[in-house]
């Protein structure tokens, strides 16, 4: 067998197998079978890169590469439905289109599932291109992203499908991907997802295929378009595109009357609870499509479907306790205790009290009834108090504490911030452990082997107090103790030796100075050639950096104005870690840009946008967001925005094309 034939077969072989994994979920194979084989479909590919396929089964994996997103026209408008709350308005629909068709009519019925609507194009059995809804008329092309998605086919089965249509859909997160993601994020007190809805809709988004890759994005379609259908229904156009290998809810149903439609709302209302993605109502689309051509669209949304909405669900429950969580930045976070009651396919026991400000507007007391909504949001929340339940036996009424639970400092509320915070953070044992987690956690030091119980075990022994202390532990230290032998102290050990070699910009998000996050992390790392500059940076200066604004500023002078964490970053330094930028990294840059204020517009050929910004920084440049008198040019590629084009005409701002520009730094 040739290596093409050999390659076409494992391609074939691995797309048969991902169907039947993602879409059928009945595998044939196990997984270590299934990566073997893929495994040597990449060995295969990249030693014969003349039959490169961009929609091979190893294109799902993604790119690290940051990719900017171009805007493409929909071939037909994505309009959004008109909503209903209520069966009264379900009647009015079901009239409306019988009076209007004067005629005999059929009604599918489909889950709405509450993701971010999505576009697939396909020719000639190949996925060529994936759009989001955008503005309904233009959104943008994120192909490389979803073909990092393993329910959505990048070669269809069989040969009877058109050859050019259209299929829509929406991509989805399901519930236990979306409960671990917010649970990494929680751990790094990073911002909570609400919802898996802005979960998948910001994965999707996201200019690094390889975290949607990651991120186990699901999808169902539900809606087929183009010239020459199978079928004049809707309802059977989804049945044949199952055949061709695209994911379609089963619980799709053709209804004859209203009664029909109505035992469909009541059955899913309560059956939804039970799914593994989340929904927020149903979907009533006329199935005939001519009928649906008949009845034609208004301004905004089609007059042959519309959405019912499920009530946000809500339960009565007992609060029995407040306590109060502190978090690695001294957040203090009340939250209730509640008599266990189920919401939303979950047994739910706490929920969040947000701050202090929450607890006063509830008036709440310890034994009161309390409803806990969650409505499409993981975290439950307190709504309101059944204040008619109270009784002569009701507990004291909740104050918001004084004192740090933990290490009862006296707490602090800044100004224009509605949460409490210890201030103490150099001895609170939460934030003292909390950093360390964030310090060796996979996206700063990723140092292998040890986790929150380790780090929580080694703190109360007096093994380490800060994030420098874990650089003096040896093996002998730390085997013989809990679960730990002398295989496991050794792969510590030398994950902490290897941690040495993480780059400048990592090294500082480790740090966990408040309001730096990665982003952030990489380009104070861009501005300064090594902490020395940044301890000693003012105000004015990290101001001018890129993204920095005052608050994030003032952070970091904050941080370095403790005389304890300038010695932690000192032993830091003393240990070894790369609290520089290397040569390699300083390499090739100048100073022909500095001193100039660039803002970047518009779509590029040669580098993308996020590439032109560090070439900017690389040769002195500063990037900046706006046109004002102070831009010294603007680097234009196409599609530049009128209003910025009008804007620098009016204050004379030089506009420089992508090649006048790489002249003028080469």
């Amino acid at each position: 067998m040739t290596a093409k034939e050999k390659i076409e077969e494992l391609r074939a072989e691995l797309h048969r197998h991902n169907y039947n994994y993602y879409v059928l979920n009945t595998p044939e194979i196990s997984d270590k079978e299934f990566d073997d084989k893929m495994r040597e479909l990449q060995d295969l590919e990249q030693a014969h890169p003349e039959y490169k396929d961009d929609n091979s089964p190893t294109m799902r994996v993604g790119s690290d590469l940051n990719k900017n997103f171009t805007q493409v026209a929909h071939k037909y408008p994505m309009l959004s439905l008109g909503n209903t709350y209520s069966e009264t308005e379900v009647a009015d629909f079901y009239e409306r289109v019988k009076k209007a068709l004067n005629d005999d009519f059929e009604i599918c019925c489909e889950m709405k599932y509450d993701g971010t609507s999505i576009s697939l194009t396909y020719e000639d059995g190949k996925l060529i291109r994936a759009v989001t809804r955008g503005d309904g008329e233009k959104g943008d092309d994120v192909t490389d992203n979803v073909k990092t998605i393993r329910s959505i086919p990048l070669v269809l089965h069989g040969d009877n499908y058109p050859q050019s249509f259209e299929i829509r859909g929406e991509i989805l997160m399901p519930w236990d991907v979306f409960e671990e993601l917010n649970r990494e994020r929680e751990a790094r007190e990073e911002p909570l997802f609400a919802n898996p809805r802005n979960a998948a809709s910001g994965t999707l988004k996201s200019q690094n295929s390889s975290v949607v890759a990651s991120r186990k994005l699901d999808a169902y379609l539900y809606y087929l378009l183009g010239e020459n259908l199978p079928c004049d229904g809707h309802y059977e156009n989804l049945q044949e595109a199952a055949k061709w290998g695209f994911k379609i809810s089963n619980a799709m149903q053709k209804c004859h009357t209203l009664e029909e439609i109505f035992d469909y709302i009541k059955y899913w209302d309560t059956e939804r609870k039970n799914l593994t993605v989340a929904t927020d109502g149903i979907v009533l689309k006329v199935n005939s499509l001519k009928q649906q051509k008949n009845l034609g669209f208004t301004a905004k949304s089609p007059r042959w479907a519309i959405a019912y909405k499920f009530q946000a669900e809500r339960a009565l429950t007992r609060l029995n306790m407040v306590t109060y969580q502190v978090g690695r930045t001294g957040t203090v976070t009340p939250v209730a205790n509640l008599d266990p009651v189920q919401l939303s396919g979950t047994i739910v026991k706490r929920a969040s009290l947000h701050n202090a400000d929450i607890i006063e507007g509830l008036d709440l007391h310890i034994g009161d009834m309390v409803y806990v909504e969650k409505g499409g949001e993981i975290i439950p929340k307190i709504t309101g108090v059944d204040t008619s339940a109270r009784s002569f036996m009701i507990g004291e009424k909740v104050n918001f504490i004084t004192n740090c639970p933990e290490c009862g400092s006296k707490l602090v509320r800044y100004e224009g911030e509605a949460a409490h915070y210890c201030p103490n953070e150099t001895a609170c044992p939460p934030q003292i452990k909390g950093k360390i987690e964030h310090f060796i956690s996979r996206r700063a030091m990723n140092i292998d082997g040890l986790g929150p119980e380790t780090i929580d075990m080694f703190y109360r022994l007096g093994l380490i107090q800060n994030t420098a202390d874990l650089y003096k532990l040896t093996a002998e230290d730390i085997k013989g103790l809990d679960r730990m032998g002398e295989k496991s102290a050794e792969n510590i050990i030398n994950g902490i030796a290897q941690s040495k070699e993480i780059p400048f910009e990592r090294v500082i998000f480790a740090l966990g100075i408040r309001f730096v996050g990665e982003t952030v992390a990489k380009k104070i790392a861009k501005a300064f050639k090594n902490i020395e500059e940044l301890e000693d940076a003012d105000l004015e200066t990290l101001v001018s950096i890129d993204e920095i604004g005052e608050k994030i500023a003032q952070s970091i002078l904050n941080y370095f104005a403790n005389e304890s964490n300038r010695e932690l970053v000192n032993r830091l330094k003393e240990a070894g870690l790369q609290l520089y930028r290397t040569e390699e990294d300083l390499s090739g840059h100048t100073d022909k840009l500095a001193g100039q204020s660039i803002v970047i517009s518009g779509v590029f050929t040669h580098y993308s946008r996020d590439e032109y910004k560090d070439l900017i920084e690389k040769h002195g440049g500063k990037n900046v967001g706006s046109i004002s008198a102070k831009t010294s040019f603007i680097l234009a590629g196409e599609n530049m925005g009128p209003a910025k084009l009008e804007k620098a005409s009016k204050l004379g701002i030089r506009i420089m094309n992508e090649e006048e520009f790489l002249e003028l730094i080469s």
